[in-house]
């Protein structure tokens, strides 16, 4: 199979306006991914799945990634006044990065026995503006891990033929994978309590009457 620089080489020039990024992995048990933007995953998706040395038929694993909001602390020169005069002295600022959460895909070829190419998308950030482009419409096989992405992070996939819950109950509150998720204490409506959460559980369920 081509090299991934290749392969990002000629899908740029099959899609014009596609700008892909390279990520290393820092792994060498697994290879580098290409990250794409919003507005050409499907068209690109749909190039690797076309394209005669490729043949990317088959999105094996779908997966979803929670990367929170990030301090990163600088030290700064700054002037500052001390006793009538100005001096500089160093200081420590704060400033936030977004986080984003991040859908992964593994892409590999049933007809030519090669793959994987990974392909990466993220949103704006974790709060308003969650949505991803629905590679289902490419990759059929991508409609249930699809599902489990968005019941678990929260990722809205925009175009997808049946997006709710796949996992968790249609009540349920919040996304367990984040990794900000909070458990809650109120499990009166957890529908299989079991072991700890049994215990938990019944501290909210109405308490019997003793027999007389």
């Amino acid at each position: 199979m081509e090299t991934l620089e290749q392969i990002k080489a000629r899908a740029e020039t099959a899609l014009p306006g596609l700008q892909l990024a390279i990520i290393p992995n820092g792994n060498s048990a697994n290879p580098a991914s290409l990250l794409v933007d919003h507005d050409y995953a499907v068209l690109l998706a749909q190039f690797l799945k076309d394209d005669s040395q490729l043949r990317m038929d088959y999105a094996s694993n779908v997966t979803g990634i929670d990367w929170p909001d990030v301090v990163e602390k600088q030290k700064v020169r700054v002037k500052r006044e001390f006793r009538g005069q100005e001096i500089e002295v160093d200081e420590i600022i704060e400033k936030v990065k977004p986080g984003y959460l991040e859908v992964v895909y593994h892409l590999y070829s049933m007809v030519l026995k090669q793959g994987p190419i990974i392909l990466r998308l993220r949103t704006r950030n974790r709060t308003d503006q969650t949505s991803l482009p629905s590679l289902t419409p490419v990759y059929r096989g991508a409609e249930f891990q699809e599902r489990e992405v968005y019941d678990l992070f929260g990722v809205q996939f925009i175009n997808h033929p049946d997006l709710r819950r796949i996992l968790m109950w249609d009540e349920f509150q919040d996304y367990p994978m984040r990794k900000d998720y909070q458990e809650p204490d109120d499990y009166e409506y957890e529908p299989t309590p079991h072991d700890e959460v049994l215990v938990k559980a019944r501290q909210h369920y109405p308490q019997e009457a003793p027999h007389g």
